[in-house]
């Protein structure tokens, strides 16, 4: 293991119910003071105050904030999965109404998030393997899902499903994170129609509205 990897690793894995407990109340008062306070001025031990645990015990859960934060990194893409991709209309005529929801998805992911971490986890999370994995096992797993939704539609006229797949959650996730992440200059409504009606136009190959 590279040397930065075993710097963001984290020292001890809970297998105690007591112990899982301790390393979410870390993660969940990180999230606030990084939200609060910003990355820099967000140091361990205002996370340990905020959690009520001794800086002691935050390391033996964390080496440092840099593993803190790859953590809740993780913690948010584990949470993106797509629960509702297997109960969608794929009857004829419904292709918008399945890009929508796929586009709803999306952002409703991250409708709970603060700006501010959404930010710093974007900017300032180091990368690691657990993170690097995590990343790779999400966007896998989207991109099947879409490529499987793509295939079983009869409106769908895209010849290349693979590349369509990438394109398209691709396409979804940057401009999601983007817009959730900054200031509100596009109202999340005019996000979410027009990347609607762009990715439904492209995928029946016309200019129906």
């Amino acid at each position: 293991m590279a040397a930065a990897d075993r710097r963001l690793q984290p020292r001890r894995t809970p297998r105690q119910v007591r112990a899982e407990l301790t390393r979410k109340r870390i993660l969940a008062a990180a999230a606030h003071i990084f939200a609060e306070h910003g990355y820099a001025a967000g140091t361990t031990n205002r996370i340990a105050e905020h959690a009520r645990v001794s800086i002691g015990s935050l390391y033996q859960y964390f080496p440092n904030k840099d593993a803190i934060l790859a953590a809740l990194l993780v913690q948010h893409i584990d949470r993106g999965v797509w629960t509702q991709a297997d109960q969608l209309d794929l009857s004829a005529g419904s292709l918008k109404a399945l890009v929508r929801a796929l586009v709803r998805d999306a952002i409703d992911h991250h409708d709970d998030d603060d700006p501010q971490l959404l930010r710093i986890m974007i900017e300032e999370a180091p990368a690691s393997k657990e993170l690097r994995d995590a990343i790779d096992r999400h966007g896998r797993t989207r991109v099947a899902q879409v490529r499987d939704l793509l295939a079983r539609h009869p409106d769908v006229t895209v010849r290349d499903l693979d590349t369509a797949a990438e394109l398209i959650t691709f396409t979804v996730e940057i401009n999601t994170h983007r817009l959730m992440a900054g200031p509100r200059a596009i109202p999340v409504e005019t996000l979410e129609t027009e990347l609607v009606d762009m990715i439904t136009r492209y995928l029946r190959g016309d200019r129906q509205p």
